[in-house]
């Protein structure tokens, strides 16, 4: 059986991230080693202090690192360079297995003729507002798919749609593809998942592996975020020019509308316009972050430390 460590980058951990090392622990197929990559020590000790969690055992590895050190790609590539087994599972702090078969399934879905890398399906949480679980039924349909080149007249982006809150990825086939972009604000798991798509490997949907992960955004957090993502978008035309997103953010936006016609709530519907128009506000700004000065782009982004030296 194929070894798999699991990776988690962390900054200011809650104590749901204790439920995620608990969840882990109790796997049908066993995770050989947690490679923890935390940012800023102090907020970690706090955490465990009392718990009996003990750093760099034989079976976690606790690496620390300062804010200005973080980045999406290069902290990941640095934790699976720490890895030596033959799988290796990217998540988040917030992402919690849904039951002991996540690893198990992942490995099911990953074992295809040429899959690079295979993701979870997203459940929300159940304190979840019910636009944020359309959206997560929108994203995380209960049907598997492999996806391939021969889908992108079809799927265009959602073809290299892949999430590193919970991904599982071919050690050798990350290693031929030279693994995730070393600077990344944000989408180093489409980057990736473009790539080996492009190079004529597949990237699998696993929706029977579920984890719970969801989030109900305020309308800045929401221009943040997709102000970030339009950084990244502007950053790699060489994925995001050939492919462009914003068809599928309004295909989005109408699907939640008519479902929400549909169900009698038109008093929600005000919000999902006014959020969209923060995501879509945001996203513009991003795409076209080269025009403004420095000091508004580091305002208008949710990643403060990454434009510092740049």
């Amino acid at each position: 059986m194929k070894t798999v460590d699991v990776i988690i980058p962390v900054y200011k951990p809650e104590r749901g991230f204790l439920t995620l090392l608990e969840k882990l622990q109790m796997q049908t197929v066993p995770v050989n080693r947690i490679i923890i990559m935390n940012t800023e020590q102090k907020y970690y000790d706090e955490l465990i202090r009392g718990t009996s969690l003990v750093p760099d055992d034989h079976t976690m590895i606790v690496e620390h690192l300062s804010k200005r050190e973080f980045d999406h790609g290069r902290t990941r590539n640095q934790g699976v360079r720490l890895s030596e087994a033959d799988v290796f599972l990217m998540m988040t702090q917030d992402a919690i297995p849904a039951d002991a078969f996540l690893v198990e399934r992942l490995l099911s879905h990953l074992a295809g003729d040429k899959v690079a890398a295979a993701y979870a399906r997203q459940l929300p949480g159940q304190d979840s507002g019910e636009v944020e679980r359309y959206v997560r039924r929108f994203n995380y349909p209960e049907q598997s798919r492999v996806k391939t080149r021969e889908d992108l007249p079809e799927l265009g982006i959602k073809t290299f749609f892949c999430s590193n809150v919970c991904a599982a990825y071919d050690r050798k086939t990350f290693d031929a593809l030279g693994g995730f972009v070393n600077r990344a604000i944000f989408n180093e798991d489409m980057l990736f998942a473009a790539k080996a798509v492009e190079a004529g490997y597949r990237i699998a949907y696993a929706a029977d592996a579920k984890v719970y992960h969801s989030h109900d955004y305020t309308h800045g957090q929401q221009f943040h975020r997709n102000f970030d993502l339009g950084v990244s978008q502007a950053d790699h035309p060489e994925v995001f020019a050939k492919y462009p997103s914003e068809s599928e953010g309004i295909r989005l936006v109408k699907s939640m509308v008519a479902y929400l016609v549909k169900k009698g709530k038109w008093s929600k519907i005000p919000h999902v316009i006014i959020q969209s128009g923060f995501k879509y506000a945001g996203y513009l700004c991003g795409k076209h972050y080269r025009r403004m000065p420095k000091r508004l782009v580091t305002a208008l982004s949710s990643n403060k430390e990454y434009w510092k030296g740049v």
